[in-house]
């Protein structure tokens, strides 16, 4: 199982502080872009400069925008694992048989009002299904364990599919995710803005490694 710090930001200043934060902590690093429009926000919707610094992080980049297809293109080469918002997408069997085309990792991230029994097709061919837990936009939202029973929902349709949960993610939430059946974790609050980052995943870890 995998934490994964979340980093959203408004600037690109903000976004090398974090870079520099989270060395150390993990070597994936999951990228929270809000265009304004999909959700109620904005973060990394600037002209973004991620260095490839491959020592310290790859990357993977959560979709929260509409047209999600341009940031593909733009990023391709920098990122290593695109999760769009399925419901932005408009042809969402054209994108899947794309990125499998170019021999890329298939995933996707669903709303918490989206229904898992209309993505059936989406589900069957996907690498990675990310299920939020919270409503999309910002840190600290508040966490809706409901949304938690898609985790098995998507492994009967497809049991060799990672479901990553994100939102809302600390010691306790963890541990009911994990559960849950989760494979993957993001977090953004607890790791990413806390004072001592490195501490912070510890404690993640711990409840993850205790649940029972």
């Amino acid at each position: 199982m995998k934490i994964i710090p979340s980093i959203m930001v408004r600037n690109q200043q903000e976004f090398d502080g974090l870079l520099k934060k989270s060395k150390g902590v993990s070597k994936i690093l999951h990228l929270d872009v809000v265009d304004g429009k999909f959700a109620p926000n904005h973060s990394l919707d600037f002209d973004l400069k991620i260095k490839k610094a491959r020592k310290w992080h790859s990357y993977q980049m959560h979709l929260m925008v509409r047209h999600p297809e341009r940031w593909v293109r733009k990023y391709g080469e920098e990122v290593d694992l695109f999760i769009p918002q399925i419901e932005a997408l408009k042809h969402q069997a054209r994108y899947i048989h794309d990125m499998k085309q170019k021999g890329r990792k298939v995933a996707f991230a669903i709303l918490p009002k989206t229904r898992i029994s209309s993505l059936i097709s989406a589900v069957k061919k996907a690498d990675y299904v990310l299920v939020l837990t919270v409503e999309p936009g910002f840190y600290g939202g508040t966490f809706l364990p409901r949304q938690l029973k898609k985790i098995q929902q998507i492994k009967r349709i497809n049991p060799m599919v990672k479901v990553i949960v994100d939102g809302g993610m600390n010691p306790t939430t963890i541990k009911i995710a994990a559960k849950a059946g989760a494979d993957y974790f993001v977090s953004g609050h607890f790791v990413s803005k806390a004072k001592n980052s490195k501490k912070a995943m510890k404690e993640l870890e711990r409840a993850v490694n205790s649940r029972g």
